[in-house]
C-alpha cells in the first residue's frame, strides 16, 4: 500500500510545490512508483513538470466533484516512474461545491484509496492556506512533511499548522503523522539563516530533516523549463538536496 505524504504550509513562498515537485521525481528516479497530487488551484505542480495546466481538460477538481474517476484523469510525465493528478484554476469552486458532500473532507482520500495499489508513494502538493483543500488532503494522507523557510517568520503559523494537524488527528485521521520539518532557502553567508536554523531544531528535534535545501539559481530554474530539477542540472547543489531528501523519506521520515 503507498506511503500517502501532504506537504503542507499555509505560509506562501517557502518552497511547498518546489519540494512536491522534486522530493516526486526523485522518489521516481529511485524507480519508486510515485503518484503526485496536485491540489493547488495555481496548478505549479502541474508546470513543474512540463504539463500544459490550460490545456488540461478533466482534473482532481472533477474527481472530488465525482464527475471523473481518479484513474480518468491521471497524466503520465517524462520520469518513468512518476504520474500526477492535475489541477487547474476550477479547484478554486471545489470548496463551496463540495459544502453539501457527505463527508466532504474525505473526498480526496477515496479518491486515492482506488490508485493506491499502483504507487509506493503518493506525494500531496497542498494549497497555501488552511482551506478545505487542505483539511483533505491531512485526510488522505499518512504523514505531513512542512517546508519551512529559514528567515524570521519562519516560525509564525507553525503552531497554527499544527493545531490543524492535531485537530484532523483527532477528528478525521486518526493515523496521521508528521514525516518532518524540512528547512528550505538556506543561505549559509546569512547568520540569519543558521540562527533559524538553530532554533528550529532546538525546539523540534529529531523531528527537522537532516537535509537542508539551499537557496539556489537551478531550483528556480527549472520550473520554467517544465523539469523537476534533477532532470534540469543534476548536478546542482538543489538537485543533490532532493536527492538526499528523498533517502530521508525512503528510511522512515526525519528520524528514521
Amino acid at each position: 500500500m503507498a506511503k500517502i505524504i501532504a506537504v503542507a504550509n499555509q505560509k506562501g513562498g517557502v518552497g511547498k510545490t518546489t519540494t512536491a515537485v522534486n522530493l516526486a521525481a526523485s522518489l521516481a528516479a529511485a524507480e519508486k512508483p510515485t503518484l503526485l497530487v496536485d491540489m493547488d488551484p495555481q496548478a505549479n505542480a502541474c508546470s513543474g513538470l512540463g504539463i500544459d495546466k490550460t490545456s488540461v481538460i478533466s482534473t482532481i477538481y472533477n474527481v472530488l466533484l465525482g464527475e471523473k474517476e481518479a484513474h480518468e484523469v491521471l497524466q503520465k510525465t517524462t520520469l518513468k516512474y512518476l504520474d500526477v493528478l492535475p489541477s487547474n484554476t476550477d479547484l478554486i469552486g471545489a470548496e463551496i461545491e463540495l459544502i453539501d458532500t457527505d463527508e466532504r473532507e474525505k473526498q480526496l482520500k477515496k479518491a486515492i484509496e482506488t490508485l493506491a495499489a499502483d504507487y509506493e508513494y503518493v506525494i500531496i502538493d497542498c494549497p497555501p492556506s488552511l482551506s478545505l483543500l487542505t483539511v483533505n488532503a491531512l485526510s488522505a494522507a499518512n504523514s505531513v512533511l512542512v517546508p519551512l523557510q529559514c528567515e524570521f517568520y519562519a516560525m509564525e503559523g507553525l503552531g497554527q499548522l499544527m493545531e490543524t494537524i492535531r485537530l484532523v488527528q483527532q477528528e478525521l485521521n486518526k493515523q496521521l503523522t508528521v514525516d518532518g520539518i524540512l528547512l528550505t532557502m538556506f543561505d549559509g553567508r546569512n547568520n540569519l539563516c543558521h540562527q533559524v536554523s538553530d532554533e528550529i531544531r532546538a525546539h523540534f528535534g529529531d523531528k527537522v530533516f537532516r537535509t537542508v535545501v539551499p537557496r539556489n539559481v537551478k531550483l528556480s530554474e527549472a520550473p520554467s523549463h517544465g523539469q523537476p530539477v534533477l532532470m534540469y542540472a543534476i548536478g546542482s547543489r538543489g538537485a543533490q538536496a532532493y536527492i538526499d531528501l528523498a533517502q530521508e523519506v525512503l528510511a522512515g521520515g526525519a528520524n528514521g
